[in-house]
């Protein structure tokens, strides 16, 4: 029998895994071990274009070094390999069509140029772009399309709507639709779903009761709240972790050339050495 807590293990394989990558991943797998529960190993490679075989198997790796440890995640590859993302589009489509029986979401085929020209202050120079409401479509959408299409859609937010969810590491949070974050894509033109759908998807069908990530997520969580909520299913609990950040106060991230697990490795540093040295207490249990 499955224990009652299950937890997951989500890189995405676009870069090497670098030490904010690898604090979140402790935590998660020691979440797990605090629940006696089961953690899966999910390798969400969606976006086709930046994510490649040599970071999945660099990722083993760097697990493999720090010791991260999983009990589930067989597919055709063989037993304790994980779930891709990219093999599970079938599920993603299911939840589409139920969205789009919803009446929740609608084709956008407006490009980043048509919405940052359609922005007005004081949105268009916040961190977050909130997508025009003028640029929702008038008419109602066709329920009875059977796909996607080459097109972006997008989820229509109930606007004033508040978001709250209890965060188990920060307490209350509250987001307000349309203020904090406008319309957003559920579903991309080159035919893949948006992170907000896969991952709402995934955690579902995977029995996840508890997320464990980064804080930069929690907008993140506030939409998907709305898609759970449209699907008719019940969200998990929610743990963001704090973020690592460099000398300069920076957050690490892939796209701007982090300090990698890899790189680590290839300068002599132990598995001890991250976990102690340059963690501290960061890969303890909070």
């Amino acid at each position: 029998m499955k224990t009652q807590y299950r937890g997951r293990l989500a890189p995405t394989p676009s870069g090497y895994l670098h030490v904010g990558h690898a604090s979140t991943f402790w935590t998660v797998q020691e979440r797990a071990k605090l629940h006696n529960g089961d953690l899966i190993l999910r390798v969400e490679d969606l976006d086709q274009q930046r994510c490649k075989p040599e970071f999945v198997d660099a990722m083993f790796e760097d697990f493999k070094w720090l010791g991260l440890t999983w009990n589930e995640g067989p597919n055709k590859n063989g037993k304790n390999a994980p779930y891709s993302q990219s093999e599970r589009l079938n599920f993603y489509l299911e939840a589409w069509q139920k969205l789009l029986q919803a009446s929740v979401i609608y084709p956008s085929p407006h490009s980043r140029k048509d919405v940052e020209s359609a922005l007005v202050a004081p949105h268009a120079g916040d961190k977050e772009i909130i997508f025009p409401i003028e640029l929702r479509p008038n008419q109602s959408v066709d329920k009875s399309i059977d796909e996607p299409g080459n097109c972006n859609w997008r989820f229509r937010v109930p606007d004033g709507k508040e978001i709250l969810f209890n965060d188990k590491r920060l307490g209350e949070i509250k987001y307000d639709a349309g203020e904090d974050f406008g319309d957003f894509l559920v579903w991309r033109k080159d035919g893949y779903p948006s992170y907000e759908l896969a991952v709402v998807v995934d955690d579902v069908k995977m029995e996840i009761t508890e997320v464990v990530r980064g804080e930069d997520l929690l907008l993140s969580t506030a939409r998907q709240l709305l898609i759970y909520n449209a699907l008719g299913m019940n969200p998990p609990d929610f743990y963001h972790c704090p973020l690592i950040r460099d000398e300069n106060g920076k957050r690490y991230a892939k796209r701007e050339g982090a300090l990698s697990l890899k790189t680590l490795r290839e300068q002599g540093l132990s598995r001890d050495d991250v976990r102690e040295k340059i963690f501290g207490v960061k890969l303890v249990l909070p």
